[in-house]
């Protein structure tokens, strides 16, 4: 959950190692450092706890010259935020500095082994271990940095991506990865190294994803050389990195997260792309081609994920259960790993990860492989593990997501969730026809739909600086809309500190109803469903008890408004299509609450974009 960038080759390192700190700063910004060896093979290391601008303002009186370096953006597991525990770390006679991501699990044994031959530490993290370890390996046995980096690695056990510099060696970097990104960008005489390819794009779009296990060995005027653990050579498979820098950069928008919401009619049309014809009446899935029988006959779907991601899965559940009409079952993937669930080779188990390297959602791929199921991934992050690690899937195709709160990627996962339905649904003979091309259609204007919504933007804004006082939120919805609640709720909590909650609209009776007084904003989804009368009678119920009604409801809907203290309008669409139009005012809700209370919209606080720790 940390962001790592590594340059070697003829220009000055520093400032392409801050650039790309910046573009990495959504996975990490507790603290950050910098490593450089200069011209005379001093390795000079400068961190300081915060965001990449401290370490640039620490910075400005000090040595930042040299072609070589790691940099690093943390989020912190093993020790406070602070300096001393910032990455890079030496090794005790500084000849060594390493960044890392990922948890070592066992670093106290081996802190105690060291510690008992005599080595002293400097921090109270995982890493610094592993650096002293390898320093330790080094001198006793009198090998080289490679060498010494594989036989430390044989005794550790978590998730790592590290990158090492010897300042005896001031032409080589060492990176290795096992269970956390690592991307080796290849340019014109120099390397560069990102825990993905955003800090790479602006020099070279030739990268090397790094398998786990392996070890890349970035030499200057050599190829570059991946090896594993065992001092195997790899085969390299060199890719062309397709991303539009402009993707990465705000565009002009205050932040991210409200580009990345602005940009969701563009990505939903880039994510039907080629799989929605231009009739709009047929769906193609290449996964559904190429892995037919494994699909078709599965008795049931098993959908892993977390978070954001596991609020889609719950639109997932609904959607394929109806359309295709077999069971589906929604799990934590955090929880699944650490069960012994019931998987077998009837089972497809769907796992959903934007970044493709949730460890958590990672694990519980790896468990399923084991127990004979057929795994299908749906991911953003071109390239990443979880796509490598599964038999098919789906690329989302919206774009770099960098606000740490999901937004495009959430509708990004439901309609291709929505596509996998109804191809699925077509080709099992489940699904009516009529039904069938009424869908298509309905998802497929879906895009404009989005483009009216966001028309409320302002009008949101203005109803953010009504309750910015509000310290609870309750979300509420019913059938397909109850998982938006969720997620309502969830981004709410993420950026602004407000604490939420998403029920079902039904279950407010069963408790929550408790909470409800004049203090309590209620945001309802009361679209013209079929469950429309029972949700409406479930704000009156808060109404009758003095809670604040904001409603989200289909246009020309003027009985709910009558009693609502505040509505907001959504164009009318199917009902299993509700969820993509109804998130994007709570996301707006969400995003200019947080800008009235002064919050950091794109790095809340102790959240990162990419969870790559248990």
């Amino acid at each position: 959950m940390c962001g790592i960038v590594g340059y070697l080759g003829k220009r000055e390192a520093f400032p392409i190692l801050i650039k790309g700190l910046r573009r990495l700063e959504y996975r990490g910004y507790d603290s950050a450092g910098v490593a450089l060896i200069n011209g005379d093979d001093s390795l000079n290391v400068y961190k300081t706890k915060g965001k990449v601008d401290n370490l640039v303002e620490y910075c400005a009186d000090k040595d930042v010259s040299g072609a070589v370096g790691i940099a690093h953006t943390r989020w912190a597991t093993h020790g406070e935020p602070s300096s001393r525990n910032a990455h890079p770390h030496y090794s005790t006679s500084k000849n060594l500095a390493i960044i890392h991501n990922g948890i070592i699990e066992n670093y106290a044994d081996i802190k105690k082994n060291l510690q008992a031959k005599g080595v002293t530490f400097q921090s109270d993290t995982d890493t610094e271990v592993l650096v002293q370890l390898v320093e330790y390996v080094m001198d006793r046995k009198n090998l080289d940095l490679l060498t010494a980096v594989q036989v430390a690695l044989h005794q550790v056990f978590g998730a790592y991506a590290i990158a090492i510099l010897d300042r005896r060696d001031p032409t080589q970097i060492i990176a290795a990865r096992k269970q956390s990104p690592l991307v080796v960008g290849i340019g014109d005489g120099e390397f560069f190294l990102g825990s993905d390819a955003s800090p790479i794009i602006e020099y070279t779009d030739k990268v090397v994803y790094l398998e786990d296990g392996n070890i890349a060995v970035m030499r200057l005027g050599e190829e570059l050389k991946v090896v594993s653990i065992l001092n195997e050579e790899q085969a390299l498979e060199v890719k062309t990195v397709d991303i539009d820098l402009g993707q990465i950069e705000k565009g002009g928008y205050p932040h991210f997260m409200l580009k990345e919401i602005f940009e969701q009619p563009e990505c939903l049309t880039n994510c039907m792309r080629g799989r929605i014809n231009v009739e709009a009446d047929h769906v193609t899935l290449s996964a559904l081609i190429d892995y037919r029988r494994q699909l078709l006959n599965a008795k049931r779907v098993v959908i892993v994920a977390c978070g954001t991601s596991w609020h889609a899965g719950l639109i997932g559940k609904q959607i394929i259960e109806t359309l295709c009409r077999i069971p589906v079952e929604v799990e934590y993937a955090s929880e699944f790993r650490y069960r012994n669930p019931v998987v077998g080779e009837d089972d497809v188990v769907v796992a959903i990860s934007q970044s493709g390297e949730t460890a958590d959602t990672l694990a519980a791929v790896q468990l399923a492989k084991e127990k004979g199921a057929f795994i299908y991934g749906i991911c953003n992050a071109i390239g990443s593990s979880i796509p490598r690690a599964t038999n098919t899937g789906t690329y989302i195709h919206v774009g770099p997501e960098i606000g740490v709160a999901s937004t495009k990627a959430f509708t990004g996962q439901v309609t291709v969730l929505t596509m996998i339905a109804l191809a699925m649904g077509e080709a099992k003979g489940t699904i009516d026809r009529n039904e069938y091309l009424r869908i298509v259609k309905g998802l497929s204007e879906i895009p404009a739909k989005i483009e009216e919504v966001l028309k409320t933007n302002e009008k949101v804004a203005d109803l953010a600086r009504t309750f910015t006082y509000a310290h609870n939120f309750l979300y509420l919805g019913r059938g397909f809309s109850y998982p938006v609640a969720l997620e309502g709720a969830l981004k709410l909590k993420e950026i602004s500190y407000i604490h939420a909650e998403g029920y079902p609209a039904a279950e407010m009776k069963h408790g929550p109803i408790a909470l409800i007084d004049s203090d309590m904003p209620v945001v309802v989804i009361a679209t013209h469903n079929a469950m429309y009368e029972k949700v409406l009678s479930n704000i009156q119920e808060i109404k009758a008890r003095q809670g604040r009604v904001i409603a989200l409801v289909t246009q020309g809907d003027d009985t709910i408004a009558k009693i609502a203290d505040e509505v907001i309008e959504l164009p009318e669409v199917m009902e299993c299509l509700e969820p993509l139009v109804a998130t994007i005012p709570l996301q707006l809700l969400a995003y200019h609450v947080a800008v009235c209370k002064g919050k950091n919209v794109d790095q809340p606080r102790n959240l990162a974009k990419s969870v790559t720790v248990e």
